[in-house]
């Protein structure tokens, strides 16, 4: 089905730094003449972790700048960039992360993030943006939300116009570029997009399903993020990006029903779905959180359409043009069946503060650590157990008893946690950071451990760990563990609740996961398939023990 076009008169703008038509015109930046060092923030998150290899095959020296360096190690860019441990907000920190830096990608937001995200995303623009001036930072390049002049904004694009602002300011030449949707395989917007459009035939929908909309494809915007690096000093301001197709919501969901097959949905605009409402919906039908399709709901109240295509200027378009909307849909969906998702929106999201505590911890500073312990012996090689151990979750499930593993997720995602539509980013291989349904990647030792933190909602905080070990004569164990530290009365309660239901969650989990890898090392692949539960029937021919008393701590 082709795509219906909005007839896009755009309107002009007031604004000084939109509508002008600048003279200076660099070549093709596909690789640049000097190579740069550059420091990308924001590289655990959707653009930044796509942004790195581009840079590096740019031929720029990278600084990847993380809170926690540890995410990173899992990136098959790794070992080729320079890993350095900073926090935007710490001024400190930060400026010495940026110090002999040429340019300085700002990738960070706070959208989710809870309710005091304006404060916190103004304080560490500022902070930023005086660190890099104090490191001699050459140009910070910040990636911004596309917004219409003269309207009163909602909370977070108004924050993300106010950023810019603010870099803008920092006496560091800046390039503030302002992209409205991004579509791409694993964009939360894609998500959103794509999960609202397959799983409701006919729906109804809020007024802003009309507002016009410019999307644009990831790959165009690190094209522009990658070409900005080479902008002469005295430019400093902001550009509209945008691909070349101008649409309403309700036809980039009728175009993504075309382009993956699926009968054209009935969409009835109905005028009482708030943005709050909206959002809730959105976080029951999608994987996306309710706290974060909020924000995106509300940018969708605006029409968002570039007022002009300056940037074209300093950073040309491709010879065959900027990537259509329906040739974004087809990439996406390319991608995404041949499992090759390289960056997920669920990898912006962090397991806990640095201050929460970890299950690797000698000691803990009071309280309690809950542990379910059970161990078997598995009939396989280790390498075989180490597969199924790495496929868990996603469409083949968790080896148990099904129905308690979707009513979990179905509660989680009615008190606005993950639920179990995150899936998985690639079916067979795990890093660190991926989000694996309501669970989340901390640590993965190849062959021998996986270590899951949970991101569902609990008065407490969860970890589940799967180990490859030997039991001294050759014999392989899977050794399986779930942990939970409570939080008050409530976490207490809480776990005491759910023991009662362990041996059939956890105890059927082991069972099953120890026959699927016994059945992939006699030759037929792993049973489980579908969505959690499903392959765990049948008890391995080793039994293992199981544990549910407190491990006092400290």
């Amino acid at each position: 089905m082709p795509i219906e076009p909005v007839p896009s008169e755009l309107p002009s703008s007031g604004d000084a730094d939109r509508g002008a038509h600048p003279q200076v015109v660099t070549p093709d930046l596909a690789a640049s003449a000097v190579p740069l060092t550059v420091a990308v923030t924001g590289v655990t998150g959707y653009v930044g972790g796509r942004l790195v290899p581009e840079l590096i095959a740019a031929g720029h020296r990278v600084r990847a700048i993380a809170r926690n360096p540890g995410r990173l190690r899992g990136r098959p860019w790794f070992g080729d960039v320079d890993v350095v441990q900073a926090d935007a907000s710490e001024l400190d920190t930060i400026r010495g992360a940026l110090e002999g830096v040429d340019v300085a990608y700002y990738l960070i937001h706070s959208l989710g993030s809870g309710s005091q995200f304006e404060a916190r995303d103004r304080a560490t623009a500022l902070t930023f943006g005086r660190a890099a001036r104090e490191a001699g930072v050459g140009r910070i390049i910040y990636l911004g939300g596309l917004f219409p002049e003269g309207e009163v904004l909602s909370p977070h694009l108004e924050s993300r116009r106010e950023v810019g602002e603010i870099l803008l300011a920092s006496g560091v030449p800046t390039t503030v570029l302002r992209a409205a949707i991004i579509l791409g395989s694993g964009s939360a917007s894609f998500e959103m997009m794509r999960y609202l459009t397959e799983r409701l035939p006919a729906m109804t929908v809020p007024k802003w399903v009309d507002n016009r909309i410019q999307p644009i494809a990831i790959r165009d915007v690190l094209r522009y993020l990658v070409g900005s690096a080479a902008m002469p000093p005295e430019v400093s301001r902001g550009f509209d990006i945008g691909g070349p197709d101008v649409l309403t919501y309700r036809q980039m969901m009728q175009g993504y029903a075309a382009a993956a097959g699926l009968p054209r949905r009935l969409i009835v605009k109905v005028p009482v779905l708030t943005p709050r409402l909206s959002s809730l919906w959105v976080g029951l039908v999608t994987p996306v959180p309710s706290g974060l399709a909020r924000p995106l709901v509300e940018s969708l109240i605006h029409e968002v359409v570039c007022d002009e295509h300056d940037i074209e200027a300093y950073v040309p378009d491709p010879p065959d043009g900027l990537v259509t909307f329906e040739r974004a849909l087809r990439l996406a969906l390319e991608r995404i069946q041949d499992a090759d998702v390289t960056t997920r929106w669920t990898s912006a999201s962090f397991a806990g503060a640095p201050s929460d505590p970890l299950p690797s911890d000698p000691d803990w500073a009071g309280g309690s650590l809950f542990v379910d312990e059970r161990r078997t012996v598995v009939h396989a090689t280790p390498e075989a157990l180490w597969e199924v151990l790495e496929s868990v979750g996603g469409e083949r499930g968790w080896y148990s008893w099904a129905l308690a593993w979707r009513v979990r997720g179905v509660l989680d995602k009615l008190s606005g946690g993950p639920g179990l539509r995150r899936g998985r980013r690639d079916p067979r291989e795990l890093q660190v950071d991926d989000a694996v349904d309501f669970w989340r990647v901390e640590e993965v030792d190849r062959g021998t451990l996986l270590r899951l933190r949970a991101e569902m909602r609990l008065p407490g905080l969860a970890w589940l760990e799967l180990r490859v070990e030997d039991d001294g004569a050759g014999a392989t164990v899977f050794a399986q563990r779930a942990l939970f530290h409570p939080h008050g009365l409530a976490g207490q309660l809480y776990w005491r609740s759910i023991v009662p239901f362990h041996g059939a969650v956890f105890g059927g989990m082991q069972r099953g996961i120890a026959l699927a890898a016994e059945q992939l090392a006699s030759g037929p692949r792993p049973a489980g398939s579908g969505r959690p539960g499903a392959g765990g029937a049948a008890a391995p021919s080793a039994p293992g023990t199981g544990s549910t008393t407190p491990a006092p701590l400290g």
